[in-house]
């Protein structure tokens, strides 16, 4: 006799249980605490290991032909990164909007916009990588250069991506969330350039170190909160999100 749905689904809420999100909304503390963790330090490392060749495209072209596989580690790491922030985004956005609405909802709706422009120029980047494999730095410089001002909807909002961090951080220390250093912190990431094959800056590395000051000592609180899960329960959780992720790359290598 078949076992009942019901009875199927207490038995995985049971071994495989998931925080509510009164606390943090969603995706929950776990999730967000963890991003919060690995997003500011996968691109504070992307950006540290293109740091030696010259910010700009042709240079960053240049770099790829000569150090395809540094390149890709260095921008694979960096959009891994900005991927991640999301969920930190979101949680922290919670937080702020718990105690002023008006804060936590612009400062997290501006963020994530300008992430989703950032991963639009990853794509960019990663198709002009491509350019170089099958063509060369030269035509595939000349491919990029002949485009690079070109209208995209995506282009709409840089100012988000300069100004979401600016709010966050000022919303973060208003309602202390955050405490005023750490905030400013935060609103450093502002700095971080944007756009298509940008590589690294000096600035690049102070906006990233405040966003790493800022967010991964949070992460690292909220992760550290109770309750905790039991060991049986990561035991659990942590081999099956594994195989996921690599089910997922699999997949998606597949086309």
């Amino acid at each position: 006799m078949a076992t009942p749905a019901t009875t199927i689904g207490v038995r995985l809420r049971g071994a495989l249980p998931v925080e509510r999100w009164e606390a943090t909304g969603f995706p929950g503390r776990w999730v967000g605490g963890t991003a919060m963790v690995l997003g500011p330090l996968l691109m504070l490392t992307g950006a540290l290991l293109r740091a030696g060749f010259h910010f700009f495209f042709p240079d960053q072209l240049a770099a790829y032909e000569r150090h395809p596989t540094l390149m890709t580690a260095a921008y694979g790491l960096f959009a891994a990164g900005n991927l991640l922030l999301w969920p930190a985004v979101a949680v922290l956005a919670a937080r702020i909007g718990a105690r002023s609405a008006g804060w936590g909802l612009w400062g997290g709706v501006l963020v994530m916009f300008g992430l989703f422009a950032r991963a639009f120029h990853a794509g960019a980047d990663h198709l002009a990588f491509q350019l170089v494999r099958s063509q060369g730095a030269g035509p595939a410089t000349e491919a990029v250069s002949a485009g690079y001002g070109a209208f995209h909807v995506f282009a709409t909002l840089n100012l988000a991506v300069l100004a979401g961090w600016i709010v966050l951080a000022l919303g973060a220390w208003r309602t202390g969330v955050l405490g005023p250093v750490r905030a400013a912190a935060l609103g450093l990431t502002a700095a971080l350039p944007l756009g298509v094959l940008k590589g690294t800056t000096p600035l690049s590395l102070v906006a990233l170190a405040g966003l790493c000051a800022a967010l991964v000592p949070l992460g690292l609180a909220l992760l550290c909160e109770a309750p905790r899960p039991s060991r049986a329960v990561v035991l659990r959780w942590v081999p099956l999100a594994l195989v996921t992720l690599v089910l997922m790359t699999l997949l998606g290598q597949a086309g």
